[in-house]
């Protein structure tokens, strides 16, 4: 099935959570809706699930109204980030709760219900778990058992609220790659939401990145990490350093850095902002440069350099310690060079500030 949500709004009070949302997910598409904490990318989901109710919009699922259908009427899988599992029922007896608990008319047969219980177990890798109550589990097998759960009802799409956010780090690698292997087994439509890029870029098809109640942009992971659309979409990314330079004929130059290895824009000419991070700075030695070593230090793998401008501006450059130059110490000037970034026109009123460098200190939460 395919699903087509069109300029969702919904606000809690004087809180406006989501500003006019549209996507479109495909059939057989797993999609990861990412973004800091407050994006607004949980209560799309509770949408999409009819469990919350927007002020204005469509919801599109195979051409059908999904805003005319109660919650139970749309057979959605979902999955919570605590398992939400009953505690005293077993494995066997969560799974086939969904099934037991349809009308009368809609239910199957238990001989039915006992089948497709065991077709899950054996599909999920747990038969051995079956007879085992929560409190007996681990968490990923908690995990698995929740999915189970929302897959017994065969339903027309799968919804995953931070699926692996209350497992340690190895849980949650070994649990994304077994996630994908279901969703492309299952041939299930699939949306999910989380905070954790690393999982996002490797589990979905697709990207969309949300912040404040607004879709920054939507892609596969490669276009996202390489060619950001927006100033807040590079700085979720990693790119913490900001650089004020100029376009001329579609090209950013700055005197004091090297940007040769930046692709041409068709940004008008004028005052722009660079936005890069610290790992795409690499740095020469340069007698002459306006730019010193502030500070360097060490994380055991990693370089980090502290850097600063003859005019006080600040910027900062990381590097595996492999590639770093030990001659490259506190004091040393230094040619920098940018090999990736992302270039920014500036409003109108941003422009006619001065255009000295400047580096940007913001936390993403």
């Amino acid at each position: 099935m395919s699903l087509a949500l069109k300029n969702i709004v919904k606000s809690f009070g004087a809180t406006a959570v989501l500003k006019g949302v549209d996507l479109e997910v495909g059939k057989g598409e797993l999609v990861a809706l990412l973004g800091p904490s407050g994006s607004g990318k949980t209560t799309l989901l509770k949408i999409i699930a009819g469990l919350e109710w927007p002020d204005s919009g469509m919801l599109e699922v195979d051409g059908e109204n999904w805003f005319d259908l109660p919650a139970r009427r749309r057979q959605t899988g979902f999955v919570f980030q605590h398992y939400a599992l009953f505690p005293h029922m077993s494995v066997r007896e969560n799974i086939a709760f969904g099934l037991r608990v349809r009308p009368r008319g809609l239910r199957p047969a238990r001989a039915k219900i006992q089948a497709r219980v065991g077709e899950l177990l054996k599909f999920l890798q747990i038969p051995h778990l079956a007879d085992r109550y929560p409190g007996q589990l681990s968490g990923g097998q908690r995990q698995r058992v929740a999915l189970g759960r929302a897959l017994a009802i065969n339903p027309k799409l799968l919804l995953l609220d931070e699926p692996f956010g209350a497992l340690d780090a190895a849980i949650r690698r070994d649990l994304r790659r077994w996630l994908r292997q279901v969703h492309e087994a299952t041939g299930s439509t699939t949306v999910f939401v989380t905070h954790d890029q690393e999982e996002a870029f490797e589990l979905a098809d697709r990207v969309v990145v949300m912040s404040e109640g607004r879709i920054e942009q939507i892609g596969p992971a490669d276009v996202i990490a390489d060619r950001p659309a927006t100033p807040f979409v590079a700085r979720f990314m990693g790119a913490t350093v900001s650089l004020r330079v100029r376009l001329a004929g579609g090209r950013a130059v700055e005197e004091d850095l090297d940007l040769s290895a930046l692709p041409p824009s068709d940004l008008p000419d004028g005052p722009a902002d660079l936005v890069i991070r610290p790992e795409d700075i690499r740095l020469q030695r340069a007698e002459r440069s306006a730019w010193n070593i502030r500070a360097r230090s060490s994380n055991g793998p990693r370089v980090h350099f502290a850097l600063q401008h003859r005019d006080g501006t600040e910027a900062e450059a990381e590097l595996a310690r492999r590639d770093a130059d030990p001659t490259l110490v506190e004091g040393q000037r230094v040619r920098v060079q940018i090999l990736a970034g992302a270039v920014f026109a500036q409003p109108a009123a941003k422009a006619s500030a001065p255009t000295h460098s400047s580096k940007l200190k913001e936390t993403i939460q």
